[in-house]
């Protein structure tokens, strides 16, 4: 490849704020045992596994890992990263042959350094000093991180297994040079898309109880994993005058879910055309100067209600639901739901919202892997209007198939929002911005409020309820009413 190291950088401030991001399913040969099914129409499985809590870290009594590093000062990051290196090299010896035809071969190096120590190590000829990173060296062979700062910040916000999968995404990019996937014309974009693609592969692995060191479970365990994907990216490499694209949160996870769900093999079919198609056309960056911020407002609100209508029945055969600002709650008989900002009540056909608390909510922030702006509340709102439209379909509102509907639909109307014009043909007075799909896919993780059903009832994994988002981003309103019906 022609750009000699990948970084994976943890900022000291964690990301930007999500208006102006600049972040970060077939039949195939599998790269772990057994054929991973799609979630998709499940509630409760995430590809084929239950989605439960349980234990997510490193075994009580490991597999022990006897695997040199340089620089190493013995202590319980490093160890943590020992092992973690020891068990992905274990799952690629085992999934490296049966997706490339080829022996696997590991790392030649490993390195560990402290950012914030005196130690003068270097790694990939750049010294280590200030760089709270983890990373390959192609040129070398060489994988290294940040003992003193970086791995400690993810084990602190995310968990233990959050280190496995910063190491995992690295390792993917030592895979995809080994078996060829990517040469020196491969777009960044496209490079690290694939690695988190194969970082997913070997959680999956870990998830189904494969690994002899660590454990990860389908619920919260996942959800933590997720969720250091949406707060760390790669730094934008300089390649001449241009930068290339890391990907978008969306992206991240989008690729992540692809490989933890469909196998290595899905991995090596990454390229831009299908991340295009996997975004929905939505944009990966605001132009020099733009701001996609707007304020949650009663005119806006209306404004929003009007664009749902074009999105979701531009032939005006459904009857739109009336929006309420003067609380978020249901009374009526037999019906009664409360939610901490929006609801819909299906006997008034209405969607019923708290202005103040919505607006709260719409607040700007990057903090511990959550990333809110205007959208957060948006897509929630759209969320109960897309429970308006299976209501009018006949379809049950108060269970996990609803859930997953409804995620589905907010990720249709998502996508349409990214276009200039509505689907009858009128200009879009809200067209999307750069990072509203982390706002949402952010949310979805967090406070589920829009893969949840007309009771404010969510489904319990993160991952699900995302992946339901995703693939209506990347599908139609029939596709959602018709695969979670």
């Amino acid at each position: 490849m022609s750009i000699p190291v990948r970084w994976y950088s943890a900022p000291k401030v964690i990301l930007a704020c999500g208006a102006v991001l600049v972040l970060v399913l077939s039949a195939c040969a599998n790269a772990v045992d057994g054929s991973p099914v799609s979630q998709l129409g499940n509630a409760y499985q995430i590809a084929g596994l239950p989605a439960v809590d349980g234990p997510s870290g490193l075994r009580p009594h490991p597999k022990p890992a006897d695997r040199a590093v340089h620089g190493t000062d013995g202590g319980e990051m490093d160890r943590l990263a020992v092992n973690a290196i020891a068990d992905i090299e274990d799952f690629w010896q085992e999934a490296y042959p049966k997706t490339f035809w080829a022996k696997f071969h590991p790392v030649e190096s490993l390195i560990s350094w402290d950012s914030i120590g005196p130690d003068g190590t270097e790694f990939c000829n750049n010294p280590t000093a200030g760089f709270d990173n983890a990373g390959y060296c192609i040129s070398q062979n060489a994988l290294g991180w940040d003992r003193g700062v970086l791995l400690p910040r993810l084990e602190r916000m995310f968990g233990s297994m959050a280190v496995p999968m910063t190491l995992a995404h690295e390792y993917g990019h030592a895979v995809a040079h080994q078996s060829e996937m990517v040469d020196s014309g491969t777009p960044t974009l496209v490079g690290e898309q694939m690695a988190d693609c194969l970082a997913g592969t070997y959680l999956r692995w870990v998830a189904q109880g494969s690994s002899p060191r660590f454990t990860l479970s389908t619920g919260n365990g996942l959800n933590h994993v997720i969720a250091a994907l949406i707060a760390f990216r790669d730094d934008p490499i300089e390649a001449g005058d241009t930068v290339d694209a890391h990907g978008s949160a969306f992206e991240r996870v989008s690729a992540f879910q692809r490989g933890f769900v469909d196998g290595a093999a899905e991995c090596t079919r990454i390229d831009m055309a299908e991340i295009a198609k996997r975004h929905g056309g939505l944009p990966v960056n605001l132009p020099s100067g733009e701001s996609g911020g707007m304020p949650v407002t009663v005119d806006t609100l209306r404004t929003l209600m009007t664009v749902l209508r074009a999105i979701y029945a531009p032939e005006g055969n459904t009857a739109a639901p009336r929006l309420s600002v003067s609380g978020a709650a249901c009374d009526e008989p037999g019906h009664r739901a409360e939610s901490p900002a929006v609801v819909y009540c299906p006997d008034s056909n209405t969607v019923a919202l708290d202005l103040p608390r919505l607006a709260q909510l719409a607040r700007p922030s990057h903090d511990q892997g959550q990333i809110t702006g205007d959208f957060t509340a948006y897509s929630m709102v759209i969320s109960r209007y897309a429970l308006a439209v299976e209501h009018q379909h006949g379809l049950p509102l108060d269970n996990g198939q609803s859930a997953l509907r409804t995620a589905c639909l907010t990720g249709v109307a998502s996508a349409a929002m990214a276009k200039t014009t509505t689907p009858t043909q009128e200009p879009n007075p809200m067209v999307l911005a750069a990072g509203d799909l982390d706002e949402a896919v952010s949310g979805l993780l967090t406070n589920g409020v829009a893969a949840s059903d007309v009771n404010g009832t969510t489904i319990p994994a993160g991952f699900s309820r995302i992946d339901a988002f995703r693939d209506g981003v990347a599908g139609s309103t029939d596709r959602c009413l018709k695969r979670y019906g």
